[in-house]
């Protein structure tokens, strides 16, 4: 039972963080057309705001634009879920998906152009909201939203990881890669969009149901749903509330945020209350407990510090408590009594489902679900004088609200004895600390070993010491990200370390669950994901040696004699805008080609004799090609001197040529060292701009 539980808790923990990847760009485009709703508000801003001035024209065409994500959130999804799906090549899976997805929606307005009577579908109506119908980039389609998105995206992820490096005969190279993949898709859709001609009209009318059953579940359903979105944070799987609420047709077509914006110019010329305007926005009230509930969290733990630690626990709740507040960012707060308490955490999450359940009560309705940003731009400033009282009341009761979280935390801190931040014996460190704190914290053991000079970055620091206390390289089987937490499924779960040693290198906490893991990383965590992705990739033995500071230890040496120069510099568009991938070409000064490191011979070029292809120890293809256009000489002056399948050293010989028939023949002789797989290697370094020795300078290092 254990088993499946884990594997359901791995994949829920991958999808989660697949479905976060478009969710970050939300923030900025809604507070933008907010925004710009304002500014074109005659009653804020007088007749300069009036339709037809130059300043309404601005903010016309500004507002315009911030609605793209909103406006093509199928797409937005389809594109970007299968990043986090993904094992290799994210970026081609993101193209293959876009397409797949217009497949998809091409069959289906097909199949129902001409028999969309069987399905029961009217598709001669326009389309628009209550037809079913949607337009999909100009695509007439059903109205699937982000829901059909996410699906036909999981699918085209799991066909890139199925079918991407599938071996096909070199007579169809032409059709390997990104073109098998969409060749699968292609037969895969035909009966996909057929399946859905049947289904997806009774979807909707189930989800039409569902969303009735929500609009008249009244306090306790805005009380449950804020509950189940709080209580869910720990485990990682709360997107799977709020995105259908927020952003998807869970409880209005289109998600709370869109409708709410799209209607905002309505509900600020209207005295009617609030709730009555708008009962869906009583789900998007969850972010109250950020503005005033967490304030009184931080005031209780503070309280509770011993006094010659309340400057320094200050000092850590101060600015965790304001980013809760203006931002809605509140994990780095919550996992501060999160993992000393869980009780706390569980108290926390009934005292904001009580908070929104209570201002849903006294009236209010909107689109509360960030921080203080968000109630100034998309509430209270355009609505404020039409709904003035509400939002009175409002602050009125979050503030009772903050006491009330000051006196329970205190209370259960003292009673509990817990030890929150500044309550710690004197020998124990804190936590939560600073930025500067950890550096210092870090430095005397980081700088053992790192090189002599070499600048040391807290990033490289985190994820070498989370690698570690994960179990190493072999223990991670997957890594995911979503905004703050770096996202992990291991082998292995009794090899990771406890909870403290990943606080003690800079964490916010550590989430257990099975086999899935959850590092509380912070912001950072996107860099911090690329840094430990590229631990992995290294072998093994180089993963656990590789000082501070540094990408990876491996290195490539030159493949000739010669000046080294960047790929972007080589006279060919294909190798210079870099459609065979990343790496650096050497202007030969010899006419050999040796080894850059031990590898296997995957390719030669048995006709022209120009090209030899790599496989490297940490997994690295590379693709060494002497001279431009070179293949037009059908081997004239050139020696092969490997075979395919052949086993070489670094600086083994592999090709001789002759410079000057190349040139006699008005071709270049720069000879490219492209690492086709340059994707998988974001920390890929190039070394240019010297004089390189075949076989013993390096020019690329990992």
């Amino acid at each position: 039972m254990s088993l499946s539980k884990d594997v359901f808790m791995q994949n829920m923990q991958r999808f989660g963080g697949a479905m976060y990847t478009p969710v970050i760009l939300f923030a900025f485009f809604g507070l933008t057309v907010a925004v710009s709703i304002v500014c074109k508000n005659p009653g804020l801003f007088g007749s300069i705001a009036d339709k037809g001035t130059l300043w309404y024209d601005f903010w016309y065409i500004v507002e315009q634009g911030a609605w793209t994500v909103f406006a093509q959130m199928p797409i937005l999804f389809a594109i970007a879920v299968p990043i986090g799906f993904a094992k290799k090549e994210p970026a081609r899976c993101a193209m293959e998906s876009f397409v797949i997805y217009m497949l998809f929606n091409y069959f289906i307005s097909a199949i129902l152009t001409l028999h969309g009577s069987a399905f029961g579908v009217d598709f001669t109506q326009p389309a628009g909201a209550g037809t079913g119908l949607a337009m999909i980039a100009n695509v007439k389609t059903l109205d699937m939203g982000m829901l059909g998105a996410i699906f036909i995206a999981c699918c085209t992820a799991y066909l890139h990881n199925r079918f991407y490096d599938t071996n096909i005969p070199d007579w169809l190279g032409i059709f390997k890669g990104p073109a098998f993949v969409v060749a699968v898709g292609f037969a895969v859709m035909i009966p996909m969009a057929l399946v859905f001609c049947f289904v997806w009209p009774m979807v909707q009318h189930a989800i039409e149901q569902f969303q009735f059953f929500l609009k008249t579940s009244g306090i306790v359903g805005v009380w449950a749903y804020t509950f189940s979105e709080k209580i869910l944070l720990p485990a990682g799987l709360h997107h799977f509330i709020y995105l259908p609420f927020i952003f998807g047709p869970a409880i209005v077509d289109g998600g709370i945020q869109a409708y709410w914006l799209g209607h905002i110019n309505d509900f600020m010329t209207s005295a009617q209350s609030l709730r009555e305007l708008f009962p869906e926005g009583g789900f998007a009230l969850h972010g109250s407990g950020k503005v005033f509930g967490l304030p009184g969290a931080a005031l209780a733990i503070y309280a509770c510090a011993k006094p010659e630690k309340r400057k320094k626990t200050a000092a850590l709740l101060i600015p965790a408590t304001v980013t809760a507040m203006l931002c809605g960012i509140t994990e780095p707060l919550e996992f501060t009594f999160l993992f000393v308490a869980p009780l706390l955490f569980a108290v926390h999450a009934v005292l904001s489902a009580t908070l929104s359940a209570t201002l849903y009560a006294i009236g209010l309705s909107g689109n509360f679900g960030g921080g203080l940003i968000d109630a100034f731009v998309q509430n209270w400033i355009p609505l404020f004088s039409y709904h003035y009282t509400t939002y009175i009341l409002q602050i009125a009761v979050g503030l009772c609200f903050t006491a009330i979280y000051f006196f329970v935390f205190r209370w259960l801190i003292r009673f509990k004895d817990y030890k929150t931040p500044g309550r710690t014996d004197d020998d124990v460190e804190d936590k939560l600390f600073t930025k500067a704190d950890y550096k210092a914290k870090q430095a005397n053991g980081a700088a053992a070993d790192a090189a002599p000079g070499m600048k040391l970055d807290e990033r490289d620091i985190k994820a070498k010491a989370f690698l570690e206390g994960l179990g190493g390289s072999a223990n991670i089987k997957d890594v995911t990200n979503c905004a703050t937490r770096l996202r992990v499924t291991v082998n292995d779960p009794d090899l990771v370390q406890p909870i403290a040693v990943f606080t003690q290198a800079g964490a916010h906490g550590l989430v257990r669950n099975g086999h899935a893991f959850q590092v509380i990383v912070g912001l950072s965590v996107p860099q911090v994901r690329e840094r430990f992705e590229a631990l992995l990739t290294a072998p093994a033995s180089d993963a656990t040696e590789i000082a501070v500071g540094t990408e990876k230890s491996l290195a490539f040496a030159a493949v000739a004699d010669g000046k080294v120069i960047d790929m972007s510099e080589v006279k060919d568009e294909m190798f210079s805008q870099k459609m065979m991938g990343d790496g650096v070409a050497v202007e030969p000064t010899g006419g050999l080609v040796v080894a850059p490191a031990d590898a296997e011979v995957t390719m030669v070029m048995e006709d022209s004799l120009h090209a030899v292809g790599l496989r490297l120890a940490n997994g690295a293809e590379m693709l060494i090609h002497i001279g431009v256009d070179t293949v037009k000489l059908g081997g004239k002056g050139f020696e092969l001197l490997v075979h395919a399948g052949d086993k070489v050293a670094q600086g083994a010989p592999l090709v001789k040529f002759d410079r000057a028939t190349i040139k006699e023949a008005g071709y270049q002789d720069t000879v490219i060292m492209a690492v086709t797989n340059s994707g998988e290697y974001p920390l890929m370094k190039k070394h240019t701009g010297m004089t390189a020795e075949a076989g013993k300078t390096d020019v690329l290092t990992f």
